[in-house]
């Protein structure tokens, strides 16, 4: 379909083509804008990570701390309160209570404006078969007073016309109801990937905490054990 060939095609829907167009232009404006942002959010979050780990996993917290502190990343911002309890009561369900309020806060950032795609993809939809219904019944009027010869000519073109409105809310609809899939899908990855880094945050203050604790008490033993042998 070329050019003027869309252009005839959106001049003969009628009125009810541009509510349509206006509807698709509006849901495809926050599509791209949560697709871009989410895009961004993910790579950035992906980048922190990997500079994050190796120092979670050798217990060098303040410095974590330190680079989190400068970051306005989602994952800096988790894993910033966590280490904030972390530093002050070193209990692992207080560091966890802490990044689930974070994830709280993060979660309703990430899907903000996400579900109006999907509701304009239904507005588009339903206007479309509005525009087609408000067609055949004039339509129908306009047949109802012409030429008994001509009638059928007349039904079919104003019927080929009425459903150009269905068919265009249908094409403004099913791309939109794509972007909201995908937008979804990336929103999810990005939590799981967030509740992955938490778990693995936890996981290696945990396995610090329960080293420095062996080592301790490891050198605790020894002392006994050496003030024994010097008394023989």
């Amino acid at each position: 379909m070329g050019f003027y060939s869309m252009l005839e095609f959106f001049h003969k829907g009628g009125m009810f083509m541009y509510p349509i167009l206006l509807v698709f232009v509006i849901g495809l404006a926050i599509a791209l804008e949560r697709w871009f942002r989410l895009t961004r959010i993910r790579s950035v979050n992906r980048k922190m990570w990997n500079q994050l780990y190796p120092m979670l996993i050798k217990g060098q917290f303040d410095k974590v701390t330190d680079v989190v502190g400068n970051d306005k990343s989602t994952i800096a911002q988790m894993l910033g309160m966590g280490l904030a309890r972390q530093g002050a009561v070193r209990r692992r369900e207080d560091i966890e209570i802490a990044m689930e309020e974070s994830m709280m806060e993060i979660i309703p950032r990430l899907e903000a404006r996400t579900p109006y795609v999907a509701l304009l993809s239904n507005i588009a939809t339903l206007l479309g078969l509005l525009g087609t219904i408000m067609g055949l019944i004039e339509a129908f009027t306009a047949v109802a007073n012409a030429n008994p010869a001509e009638k059928a000519d007349l039904l079919s073109a104003s019927i080929s016309v009425a459903m150009n409105t269905t068919a265009f809310g249908l094409m403004s609809a099913i791309p939109l109801l794509l972007f909201h899939a995908k937008l979804t899908s990336t929103t999810g990855q990005i939590v799981d990937s967030l509740e992955m880094a938490s778990v693995k945050a936890l996981n290696s203050i945990s396995t610090f905490q329960r080293r420095r604790l062996e080592t301790k008490q490891a050198h605790s033993g020894d002392n006994p054990h050496d003030a024994t042998r010097a008394s023989q």
